[in-house]
Order: C-alpha cells, then sequence, then structure tokens
C-alpha cells in the first residue's frame, strides 16, 4: 500500500502550501487574462491584461516549475488513479503552455510577427490545463475530505482568489490611469455644412462609418507602421509613391487654391476624397484653414490607414467608400523607445484588431474604381453631369478582364502592385489563385503609374529609383512574372511605320504610322488629360544628318509645335473657354479627346517632301493641330542617296503652360519627358537617271493604256 504524504509534504505542496495558493492565483489571473485576448471586446484594459498576462508568465516560470516538480516528489508513490492520470496530463499541458508562451513572446518581441499555430496551441494548451485542473482538484477533494482539515479547502480557494484579484486590479487601475490616446472626432465649430449635416464631405462621396468627422491622428501615423520591421519594407515602398504626395503634390496644392477662391473652401473637399483623406474627414477642408490641408494630410496624402481602413467601395467613382475609423493600440504612434516597443509588442501578440483592417477587398479592381474614376455633376460645375477619367470602366470594357477566370484576366493590382521578394510581416497570402502563405512575396506599395517628375521635384526618400522604376514601367520593360503567360511583350505602345521603299526627286514622301495600345490594361494615356500629354515626334533626316522634315518638336520654352499629332483632352467650360488651367470645376464637355483604348490602333499621316534641292533655310506649311494629315514642304537642290525616317511617341504628365500657371514661370520647372517608344525605316532617294528612267516608263505605261 503506498504511503500518503506527511504533514510536511502537505505543508509544502498541499493544500495548506503557500506556494500551491500562489501558483493557483496566479494561473487563475493567467487565465482570465489570456482567455479575455481571445474573448473579451478590443479594449485597453484587455491590452494591458496582455502585458500582465505575459510580465506574470515570465516570473512565474521557473516557481511554478519548482512547484510541480515538488508536487510531484511529494505524491509520486500514490497509488496510479484517474486523480493521479489528470494530474499528469495537466502537467504535460503547463508544460506546452509555457513552451508555447515564451515562443509567442519571443515572436512578439523581436520577430515581425506571431504565427497563428503558436497562438492557437497556446491557447488550446490553456483549456486543457483549465479542465485538468479543475477536475484534479474536484476529485481530490471529494476523496479527500474526510481527511482535509474542516476549511482548509476553501481557505486555499479564497487566498488563491485573492492573489488573482489583486493582479485583475493592478491591471483595471492601470488601465484607467492610462487608457491611450483620445481621440477628438468633432467638426471645427466653424465648420461649413454647405451640402447639409447629413451630407459633411460633399461634394465627394466619401463618407465615414459614423457620418462625422475622424481626429486626423486615427488615420494618420503611416512611418510608425515601419519602425521596427513590421512593415518596413512597404513603407519604403511607399514614401516616394503618387499615394504619399497626393496631397502634397504643388500641382494639387495650386488647384486647390485657385478653386477655393473661386468657389469656396468647401468646394474643394470634391478633391479630398482621393487626394487628402485624412484632411476631408477631420474637417480640414473648411474655411480660413491654410492650405485646406492639415499637417498630417499634407505630408502623408493617401496614407496606410486611409486605404486600410477601407471597408465599402462603390464603382460610382469620386471617392464613393466609407472609412471606419480603426481602433488604436496603446502607445500608438509611438517610434521610439520603450513605449514603441510595448506597442509593437501589442500589435504582434494581439493581432486580431489589426488583422481587421481591410486586406482582402483590396483584390477587386472595383476597390480601385472608387477613385479612379471620376466625374463633374451639377453640383460643381451648375451645369451638369460629364464623366472624366475613368480607368475602371475602361478596363472592364477591354480584352484584359475575362470575368471569373482570373487565370486569364489581369486586374489593376498585378499591374501596379506587382509581387517582390518580401521580408515583410506581410509576406505570403494563400487567397489568389496564385499564391500560398508561404510565398515569400507581397504586392508592392509602389503603385508604379506614370508620374516620374513628383518624387524627385519633391525631394521624397527614394525618389531617385521611384522615378527610373517609372521609366521602364513607361518603356514597358519592367518584368511582372506573375503575368507573364497573360501580359503581352514588348513597349506599352506599338509603332509602325509606314512608307515607300524608293522616292524620286520633287515627289511627296508618304508617312503612315500605326499606333497600338500593346500592354496598357486602360487608355492610354489616362488620367486627367486636360494636363498630360503624350505625343509623337517625326523626323527626315538624309545621309548627311541634316533634317529635312520634323513634326512635334518643342521649343526652348519646352512647349509643344502646332500641328503636333497629340493624345490629349480639351475640355471647355459653358462658354466653350478651353479648360487649361484644370479649373474642371467649370468643365460641361469636351471639344477634343484622343486616347488609345486598350488593344486598340490609331494612325496618324504625314507628307515629307522630296525636294529636287535644298535651300538654306526650308520653310513648312502649318495645318491645324487636330488635322491627322501634316504637310512640310522644302524648296530646290538634288537630295540623293537615303533619308532615315525616325518616330517617337513621348510622354510627360503635365503640360508646361499649367506648370508655368502654377508654379511660374521663372520657376524652370518643366516635366521630365520619357519616351514611349520610337522605331525608324529609311527610305532610297533614286538618282536622277534612275528617277528619268521611271518617270519614261510611267509616261509609256499611261500611252499604251490609251
Amino acid at each position: 500500500m503506498p504511503s500518503t504524504p506527511n504533514s510536511i509534504h502537505r505543508i509544502r505542496t498541499g493544500w495548506p502550501s503557500l506556494l500551491a495558493k500562489i501558483t493557483m492565483g496566479l494561473l487563475a489571473l493567467e487565465a482570465v487574462t489570456g482567455l479575455a485576448v481571445t474573448f473579451g471586446p478590443f479594449h485597453a484594459a484587455v491590452q494591458w491584461g496582455v502585458l500582465v498576462h505575459t510580465a506574470v508568465g515570465i516570473a512565474m516560470l521557473l516557481p511554478v516549475c519548482w512547484y510541480c516538480a515538488a508536487h510531484w516528489l511529494d505524491y509520486r508513490e500514490r497509488a496510479f488513479s484517474d486523480v493521479v492520470l489528470l494530474g499528469y496530463v495537466t502537467a504535460a499541458a503547463l508544460l506546452v503552455c509555457f513552451a508555447s508562451g515564451a515562443v509567442v513572446t519571443f515572436e512578439a518581441l523581436l520577430g515581425i510577427r506571431t504565427l497563428r499555430l503558436w497562438r492557437n496551441v497556446h491557447l488550446i494548451s490553456t483549456f486543457v490545463i483549465l479542465g485538468g485542473v479543475g477536475a484534479h482538484i474536484l476529485l481530490a477533494v471529494l476523496r479527500s475530505r474526510k481527511s482535509a482539515a474542516p476549511g482548509l479547502i476553501p481557505a486555499f480557494a479564497r487566498q488563491a482568489s485573492i492573489i488573482a484579484g489583486a493582479g485583475l486590479a493592478v491591471t483595471a487601475i492601470v488601465a484607467l490611469a492610462y487608457p491611450g490616446s483620445r481621440y477628438v472626432n468633432e467638426f471645427p465649430k466653424d465648420y461649413s455644412f454647405l451640402h447639409g449635416k447629413d451630407r459633411p464631405f460633399a461634394p465627394s462621396l466619401a463618407r465615414t462609418s459614423t457620418g462625422g468627422a475622424f481626429d486626423a491622428r486615427s488615420l494618420a501615423g503611416s512611418m510608425s507602421c515601419g519602425t521596427v520591421g513590421c512593415h518596413a519594407q512597404i513603407v519604403e515602398e511607399w514614401k516616394p509613391s503618387a499615394h504619399r504626395y497626393a496631397a502634397m503634390d504643388p500641382i494639387f496644392q495650386g488647384i486647390q487654391s485657385v478653386m477655393a477662391k473661386q468657389n469656396g473652401a468647401e468646394s474643394t473637399r470634391y478633391c479630398g476624397g482621393c487626394h487628402d483623406p485624412i484632411s476631408l474627414f477631420s474637417g480640414t477642408k473648411n474655411i480660413f484653414v491654410e492650405k485646406l490641408t492639415g499637417l498630417d494630410g499634407y505630408n502623408e496624402g493617401v496614407s496606410c490607414l486611409a486605404c486600410h481602413s477601407v471597408q465599402k467601395t462603390d464603382i460610382q467613382g469620386n471617392a464613393n467608400f466609407t472609412v471606419v475609423q480603426p481602433r488604436q493600440y496603446l502607445w500608438q504612434w509611438a517610434t521610439t523607445g520603450v513605449a514603441r516597443v510595448a506597442r509593437d509588442f501589442l500589435i504582434r501578440a494581439y493581432p486580431a484588431e489589426h488583422l481587421k483592417l481591410s486586406k482582402r477587398m483590396f483584390k477587386a479592381p472595383e476597390y480601385c474604381a472608387a477613385c479612379h474614376k471620376q466625374f463633374i455633376d451639377q453640383e460643381v460645375n451648375r451645369v451638369g453631369w460629364v464623366q472624366l477619367q475613368n480607368q475602371y470602366d475602361n478596363w472592364k470594357a477591354s480584352h484584359w478582364n475575362h470575368k471569373g477566370d482570373p487565370a486569364h484576366t489581369v486586374e489593376c493590382r498585378e499591374c501596379h502592385m506587382p509581387l517582390v521578394d518580401s521580408y515583410d510581416a506581410a509576406a505570403g497570402d494563400s487567397s489568389d489563385y496564385n499564391r500560398n502563405a508561404n510565398d515569400g512575396k507581397h504586392r508592392s506599395h509602389r503603385f508604379l503609374a506614370a508620374n516620374n517628375m513628383m518624387p524627385n521635384l519633391l525631394h521624397l526618400e527614394g525618389a531617385e529609383l521611384q522615378s527610373r522604376l517609372t521609366e521602364q514601367w513607361l518603356h514597358g520593360e519592367f518584368p511582372i512574372p506573375e503575368i507573364r503567360n497573360k501580359w503581352a511583350e514588348g513597349p506599352i505602345v506599338k509603332m509602325r511605320i509606314e512608307a515607300p521603299d524608293e522616292v524620286s526627286p520633287g515627289q511627296l514622301i508618304p508617312i503612315r504610322l500605326i499606333l497600338t495600345s500593346n500592354k496598357v490594361g486602360h487608355d492610354f494615356p489616362t488620367g486627367p488629360l486636360d494636363l498630360i500629354q503624350s505625343w509623337v515626334e517625326v523626323s527626315v533626316t538624309d545621309e548627311a544628318g541634316k533634317v529635312i522634315f520634323a513634326s512635334g518638336r518643342r521649343n526652348e520654352k519646352h512647349f509643344i509645335e502646332p500641328g503636333t499629332f497629340l493624345f490629349k483632352a480639351e475640355p471647355v467650360d459653358q462658354y466653350g473657354n478651353l479648360i487649361d488651367r484644370h479649373n474642371l470645376w467649370e468643365m460641361v464637355g469636351v471639344r477634343y479627346r484622343r486616347s488609345l483604348f486598350p488593344g486598340y490602333s490609331d494612325t496618324v499621316e504625314y507628307q515629307a517632301a522630296c525636294p529636287s534641292s535644298i535651300s538654306s533655310s526650308p520653310s513648312v506649311a502649318r495645318v491645324g493641330e487636330l488635322n491627322e494629315t501634316r504637310n512640310f514642304e522644302f524648296g530646290p537642290k538634288a537630295p540623293g542617296g537615303k533619308y532615315l525616317i525616325t518616330a517617337i511617341l513621348h510622354y510627360r504628365k503635365i503640360d508646361q503652360f499649367l506648370l508655368n500657371y502654377v508654379l511660374g514661370e521663372k520657376s524652370g520647372i518643366t516635366a521630365p519627358v520619357v519616351d514611349i517608344a520610337r522605331v525608324s525605316a529609311t527610305v532610297t532617294i533614286r538618282d536622277k537617271r534612275a528617277a528619268l528612267n521611271v518617270k519614261r516608263t510611267e509616261t509609256l505605261a499611261r500611252l499604251s493604256e490609251r
């Protein structure tokens, strides 16, 4: 018959043991604070509970292990029973719980994320401990109640509860003392509800989930997302991106100022949903506010949280989306010191709230449509509805869209957010048809497109690389392995020259240039076509390099010469005046618009004179800018040899007139020009004898026909 533990053993690890009471009290505290993370609401008290849970867990690790070992030594000679079995099961679960807790703590402190596997192991082992300890104690009580001293067990339970309660009280006190920053979600007292209190952000269609203002801090703080490696790679990509400088863009700022002067500060809310959401939702786009852009909005434009807090979008455009204010972690905006370490630890150890930030909906092109589709209506132009830029519908109607077939469809994110090698916490994604959770990739947040000007003009971090990659993108040379098998090869716009192989002196050289949209997922060019320019420069040179024909050149002030073939739009106001200052709030229609639909072609024809002689100063007969056929004539001397025809498709983000208007002609600033594509062809000029023979042959042929 196994011996029964003596009184010394019972005092050391039995019901009267102080160590047993402390152990049980701390285990109860750990259970409550730990389960609150899973089942409790996101709250400052729960976050403090995570910190208390971790600190107590580390502090009690060795004492509890010592207690378990001593308890086993005291009772190891007891006959094997269900009580003993439960004891072993509970001890094993406790060991697993401690081990998994140590791993989660290590990942939260020193890693970039905690793995769901270890968090789940920690949670499941907790349930096993609770069940095991409860059953173990209950059976032990039932079997030893006759020998236990009266009141011993209630005293044990009471004292253990006091220890656990004291820990919870401390947690509650510190949570009350520091519940985190308090957001002030209020409009300025002088805020003008021009379109009614039910539409505080109109004429923008953007709205908040509450219908009211959001504290600017709640959507800002993008730099803090990359302070210790969590999303450092993504933040570095975002810094020189168009999303980041959307509000600080000096062209946007200048045009917004003009709009405010003409139509009132409230009218600029039309622009705010897409360009400056932080300022819009905090009520900064209001009268008497300098630059109509709050500091956070100016510096961050479309911030991390401004995008990731969008919970609903509509393809109507004009920023038709709904933003939910993200709830903050303790020390949310800390970037240095212990506070930053604690903040990062909380996000990693308690990630549920962080993971609520919108991610999956970004996969749909309809998400992009909220801003990449624009119109003007009567509320803005006082006349009626006019469609502006519209990348979404272009893409939807194009050959790149195969609804329900992702293997053949090329979507917005696949082009503009291509996969890159990643050490970021966001690496891996099992919800894409061609990806998995361990692919070591994330989607680039550079949002490469067509603006190679602003990053350098604003001296943004990483501007040189961003501009270089943008030019590579515009050349069609940016590799995207993910879509290689369903995307086109070569330049984004292909060009082909059609011209005769030979001409005679004195004849016209007919030149036809065919341009085909090859890789672009929407119109080329796209965006605000009243300020974007893409044009063709054509030249014909002789063997000595002398230009005998030219079209599409720029003068010393960077203006494109009249008669140039140009992709552009020319909107007009209600009086027929040209909209040339991006004053779209006055726009009612378009008098000219030219762009290339995906996969479609356009043609421009030229006629270059092949002179019988060359003058020292050739005269050029200009034609209207909108005429597709360009006639240029030169006067007298025999040329001979070969002519080289060169055609270049140029692109620049902002035309020179608008730059001069906003920044001043004396600024000397011009938009860098990118050569999208370049092609050439040669034409042989017959010598005089060959030309006479050709002419004689042609004459004889005509006579024979008679």
